[in-house]
This record gives structure tokens, C-alpha cells and sequence, in this order.
């Protein structure tokens, strides 16, 4: 959040460790959700660690970690990313700025920062006030009413002073970076035709190989390969084969 003014330079952003990534098509919410929480059970058995979960604010995905959560007896914390708060304040700003107005920066810096600071549902308050006092009509304040309804709702997901305390991200830039190579980079291509399975199977293969999980998968594959061709029994008898 340093402005163009600022002569420090920020401090380099940490590097991910130790990432865990998964992909469907086929499954929904609920079954990719609890493939995510047998991920971190197998690390944190004892569920000693904190637990969080950084998401774009999709209502459902909320209540699926949230159900999961409680079905296993683990409190989590979830976070929501930071810049979709910043998408929603550049929208508003364009109810109350000329679009290319470089004033609108600044508007939205000096929110992005009080958020930062904890006051998210101080600004959602301050927004629409500005957008009743200025006599907006509904067509032009949506955007505005949109943002600072976002920031209310999502309040209980912005408490950035205790997260960036502790360390965790608050922004998905390392989710949308795997999205691009995991997923875009080998199905977004031009012409590419995909079936559900196919496209499956597809996303399993780069997850395991992106995890590192390639060689071991790949001799459990030939194993079982092996027993289902060569081994294969049938009403308790092996199955003959030709010479």
C-alpha cells in the first residue's frame, strides 16, 4: 500500500513453503473443501497449529470451510482476501471521482489502509454517506452501496491487525499464481477441446506433479497397473492369460 510519494521501500513479500495444491471439475465445493481439511489433518494431526483459511468471499465457500470446521472440532480462522476489499473501493470510487481523476488513488489508498487498520465497517459507514450527501441517484451510487454492503457483510473476515501480526497472508496472490499454471496454463489453450473426465484427469496429473508427488504416484500407478493386467482374480480364481 506505499504510495508513489513514499521513499522507503517496502519490504520483500515471504515466499510460500511447503505448498499443497488440488484441482476438480467433477466435484463441488464441499468434497474439494474436505479433501483440503484431510490435507491439514495429515500435517497437524494433533491440531496444535492455528488453522486459517484465506478466501475471495464467495458465501458458500465460507459456509463449506465453516461446516467443515465444526464437523471435525477445529476452530478456523477465515480471512478474506484483500484484493477483492480493493476491487469493491475502486468501484466506489468511480460514483464520486471523473474517471482518470488521479484523486480516486488517493481515495481509495487512504480506505485500503484504514481497513488494513481494522475499520472496515467505518468505512462501508463513510461511503455511504458520501454517496447520500453528494444526492447520488440509485443507478449512480450502486457501486458505492455494493461496496460498502460487501464491507459490513464481511467485517467479521477483515480483521487484517491480528492477521498481519501473526504473519498470515491476507491477499491470494499465491492461489491465483497456481490457478495460472496448474489450471490456464494447459487448459485455457487455444483450441483445446476438453472432456469432464479428461479434463479431470488432466488437473489431478499437474497437481501431483506441481506437489512433487509425481514419482511416487507413478509407481504406485505401475503397480497397480500390474495387479489389475497380470493379477487380476475373478469368482476366486485367477484369470488365465495367453502366451
Amino acid at each position: 500500500m506505499a504510495s508513489k510519494a513514499d521513499e522507503e521501500q517496502p519490504p520483500k513479500a515471504p515466499k510460500a513453503k511447503n505448498k499443497w495444491l488440488t484441482a476438480s471439475v467433477v466435484e463441488d465445493a464441499a468434497e474439494v473443501v474436505r479433501r483440503l481439511f484431510d490435507e491439514a489433518d495429515r500435517r497437524d494431526p494433533g491440531h496444535e497449529r492455528r488453522c486459517v483459511a484465506l478466501v475471495d468471499g464467495n458465501n458458500h465457500q465460507i459456509d463449506r470451510i465453516g461446516a467443515e470446521a465444526k464437523a471435525r472440532g477445529i476452530d478456523v480462522t477465515i480471512v478474506v482476501d484483500l484484493v477483492h476489499v480493493l476491487e469493491y473501493l475502486w468501484a466506489a470510487a468511480w460514483c464520486f471521482f471523473a474517471e482518470g481523476d488521479t484523486a480516486a488513488e488517493n481515495w481509495v489508498r487512504d480506505r485500503a489502509l484504514s481497513v488494513l487498520e481494522g475499520h472496515a465497517r467505518e468505512v462501508a459507514s463513510g461511503i455511504s454517506r458520501r454517496a447520500t450527501a453528494g444526492g447520488l441517484t440509485m443507478s449512480t451510487r450502486k457501486k458505492a452501496d455494493e461496496a460498502a454492503r460487501y464491507l459490513k457483510n464481511k467485517a467479521p473476515y477483515l480483521d487484517y491487525p491480528t492477521a498481519l501480526a501473526a504473519g498470515w497472508p491476507i491477499a491470494t496472490g499465491i492461489i491465483e499464481g497456481a490457478v495460472r499454471y496448474v489450471v490456464r496454463d494447459r487448459m485455457d489453450v487455444t483450441g483445446a477441446r476438453w472432456s469432464v473426465e479428461g479434463a479431470e484427469a488432466v488437473l489431478k496429473l499437474r497437481a501431483i506433479r506441481a506437489n512433487g508427488d509425481f514419482d511416487d504416484y507413478w509407481r504406485f500407478h505401475l503397480e497397480h497397473e500390474r495387479h489389475r493386467v497380470h493379477e487380476s482374480r475373478y469368482d476366486g480364481g485367477i484369470i488365465p492369460l495367453a502366451a
